[in-house]
């Protein structure tokens, strides 16, 4: 995270192994990292929607009923969701141009490609309507789940319950049923179309941050990761405890043992 602030990167690490099954906000996060590599004046979209969903939910803890609390509230709730919404599907929409493009330009590849998309009652109200009515019918919507959100206690409808929908391209499949070697796959196949769009948009590449990657690959596939990295021209540190698995690319990257906190060329 703090990273972040000074450099776009990319990562991957084994905590991300379960993108696919697990809860929907670790995808959100996965989606607003690249929404943030794009335009990091999302950030405080995010923020603010945050805040005022928080002070909401703390209305209902409170069991505050004045409508004038929750009405300003709700009004930046609108404006700042519609603008996540909207920023949402831009990326999802140029991260699934982009692999499209390198599908039809490669053919067959490595990595599985993913087919994307976004599920929620504002990417869906955006598909039909401009932003500003998108943004009152939102603004009418949490005024009229009051009751509903006041019995929960917390909010129930936004951006914050949207989903990014991943599918198996050459299986037709959702990514949540595939075997974990294919979500694997085809999760590292999404981080590098991450890393190359940041590297269209900014014209510079971003940091590839993997960790203990190659060691759940084959020997093709570790083949064609060092390949996508080398052709992509990233700065990527990958991290593993075989040195083997590295061999491949002995002459094309450095290779540092760190032991006892400790490192060595």
């Amino acid at each position: 995270g703090a990273l972040g602030d000074y450099v776009k990167h990319v990562f991957l690490i084994p905590a991300m192994d379960g993108l696919f099954t697990g809860g929907g906000s670790d995808r959100r996060r996965f989606l607003d990292r690249l929404v943030l590599a794009i335009a990091p004046g999302m950030r405080s979209s995010l923020n603010r929607y945050d805040r005022a969903m928080r002070q909401r939910n703390r209305l209902f803890q409170m069991r505050e009923h004045s409508p004038s609390l929750f009405e300003g509230l709700e009004e930046q709730m609108a404006e700042a969701g519609v603008a996540i919404a909207a920023a949402r599907l831009d990326a999802v929409e140029r991260l699934s141009t982009l692999i499209e493009e390198t599908r039809a330009a490669q053919g067959t590849a490595p990595f599985p490609h993913a087919v994307l998309s976004l599920h929620g009652t504002l990417e869906a109200d955006l598909a039909e309507r401009s932003a500003t009515e998108a943004e009152d019918a939102f603004r009418i919507l949490l005024e009229e789940f009051r009751d509903r959100d006041r019995a929960a206690t917390r909010t129930l409808e936004g951006p914050h319950r949207s989903d990014l929908l991943v599918v198996h391209g050459p299986k037709n499949a959702p990514a949540a049923i595939c075997s974990s070697g294919e979500q694997k796959a085809l999760l590292l196949g999404l981080v590098l179309a991450k890393a190359e769009l940041i590297k269209t948009l900014e014209g510079t590449a971003p940091l590839v941050l993997l960790d203990e990657v190659a060691a759940h690959l084959d020997a093709r596939r570790r083949k064609a990761l060092f390949d996508e990295i080398l052709r992509l021209g990233v700065q990527a540190w990958m991290t593993g405890t075989d040195r083997e698995l590295f061999s491949p690319l002995a002459e094309d990257a450095q290779i540092l043992a760190v032991n006892r906190g400790m490192i060595e060329l």
